[in-house]
């Protein structure tokens, strides 16, 4: 069965408007302490002013986008920034009309209720989606233009997870040598032609999205299979290669009324970027001391120091900002080494490692001095984890673009961290998957992206995902 976009979205809608009704009920009764329904005219005409605040805010921050297919912890910050945005006009409009009912709830309590309800609602509606998309009553029918790398890597990223909503139908491609019966059973995309078969494919059964993975230089067949899907109303996508995706930012400009692009502009070469960021780090490291450092930081200090022999805080050299050398703060959480100048990587169930240090790996809590580092301005609170001096001399010169990634601030958590890229690195393609993933955040940094990861790092922390 098709997936239908539109549905999800009107469902969304629908949560929210009940989140809001329930949550004015909620603040009313609060503040006159028992309910009060409306009755009149203008009661009506209050609460369908509130309505249409709430959705002129979401709109004007794209809350119902469709976002299925990302993290939980995006949909809630949009919900964040909409609900900041819905406070501010909601103020403006009730000063500015002198309404009595500024009088009738707790504003405060209205925002807080229904941030809360509508985050769980999306979220069980959400988790529901995914699983009828897991057991396969619903999903989209792909088609892969262009057989390779890229295009198998994503067969095989939306295979393995099913909640993406897409079922591949096949590949299509013109390079014969592409189309083997062990190619089709091992990549699990079945060869459905060429591309002047493309149309055939459309009329013989229901596509709902063509992906284009063509090399950049095929403009000729990509410009007509997008003619082709928009003649078959079929969406498209074009899908990069992962390198231009890791090597390079996209500005567009205009000079007179001709657009260009500008390449290789990074969001953090603008000094208002790189000022905004500098003072989120301060603020935040400030606010984690106030809030949870002044009491955490000396128990975990006080835990090394009578669990184990040697110091509490254990410094290594790491690379920072332009592979300028820093010294990393760490808790120790080994046993004291008798040959400290060398350096061995830490694997699972590693018998260097304390009880305790156990204990502050699985939840990342021996991270926490770097905060230090970032009042320093050595590292920032997200950004590329910095690597030990060994790691990145044994890299630098065997992985791809492997010292871009130090041209901003180490971070004590980021992108790649989030996606999986803790612990051990074994392998080559291990450690260029985590460049790809630095770069990537590099040249798409965001104030948001860094919410993002901040609030994706603290939920796989409490799973314990990957961390020893």
């Amino acid at each position: 069965m098709k997936w239908n976009h539109k549905y999800y979205k009107n469902l969304q809608i629908g949560l929210d408007t009940f989140s809001l009704l329930v949550s004015l009920l909620v603040a009313v009764f609060i503040k006159k302490g028992g309910f009060v329904f409306p009755k009149t005219f203008y009661d009506f005409g209050f609460i369908l002013i509130l309505l249409l605040i709430w959705f002129l805010s979401a709109n004007e921050c794209k809350l119902y986008r469709n976002r299925i297919n990302k993290k939980f912890p995006e949909e809630i910050l949009y919900n964040a920034y909409t609900n900041i945005l819905f406070l501010i006009l909601v103020s403006a409009f009730l000063f500015l009309s002198k309404s009595v009912y500024g009088d009738y709830f707790r504003f405060s309590y209205l925002i807080g209720i229904h941030f809360g309800l509508s985050i769980a609602l999306k979220y069980f509606l959400r988790k529901r989606q995914h699983s009828v998309f897991a057991e396969g009553f619903i999903h989209d029918k792909l088609v892969i233009i262009g057989y390779n790398e890229t295009s198998i890597d994503f067969n095989k990223t939306i295979s393995e997870h099913v909640y993406y909503g897409y079922k591949c139908v096949g590949y299509i491609d013109d390079v014969e040598e592409n189309v083997t019966n062990e190619t089709a059973q091992t990549t699990a995309m079945p060869y459905l032609g060429s591309l002047h078969q493309l149309e055939t494919v459309f009329q013989q059964q229901h596509i709902d999205e063509v992906l284009i993975a063509l090399p950049h230089h095929e403009q000729s067949q990509i410009r007509k299979c997008i003619e082709l899907c928009d003649q078959y109303n079929v969406r498209v996508r074009i899908m990069p290669k992962l390198e231009d995706l890791t090597s390079k930012t996209e500005e567009i400009d205009t000079i007179g009324l001709i657009s260009v692009i500008n390449l290789n502009i990074l969001p953090l070469d603008k000094w208002e970027n790189q000022f905004s960021k500098n003072l989120f780090d301060i603020l935040f490291s400030i606010l984690f001391l106030i809030l949870v450092g002044w009491w955490l930081l000396p128990i975990i200090w006080i835990l090394v120091r009578i669990s184990s022999k040697g110091s509490v805080i254990y410094k290594q050299e790491r690379w920072g900002l332009n592979n300028k050398p820093i010294v990393c703060y760490k808790f120790r959480t080994m046993y004291t080494n008798k040959t400290p100048n060398t350096f061995e990587q830490t694997s699972r169930n590693d018998p260097r490692i304390t009880p305790l240090g156990k204990f502050l790996r699985k939840f990342s809590l021996d991270e926490l001095p770097q905060f230090w580092n970032v009042l320093k301005g050595e590292m920032s609170v997200v950004g590329p984890r910095p690597h030990p001096t060994p790691m990145n001399i044994a890299s630098m010169e065997t992985v791809n673009n492997y010292l871009k990634r130090h041209i901003i601030k180490p971070g004590i958590t980021g992108w790649a961290q989030i996606n999986g890229c803790r612990g051990e690195v074994r392998t080559h393609q291990e450690m260029e998957q985590r460049v790809n993933f630095d770069l990537y955040y590099i040249h798409r940094w965001s104030f948001t992206l860094d919410l993002q990861i901040i609030l994706q790092t603290i939920i796989k922390i409490l799973r314990d995902q990957g961390a020893y």
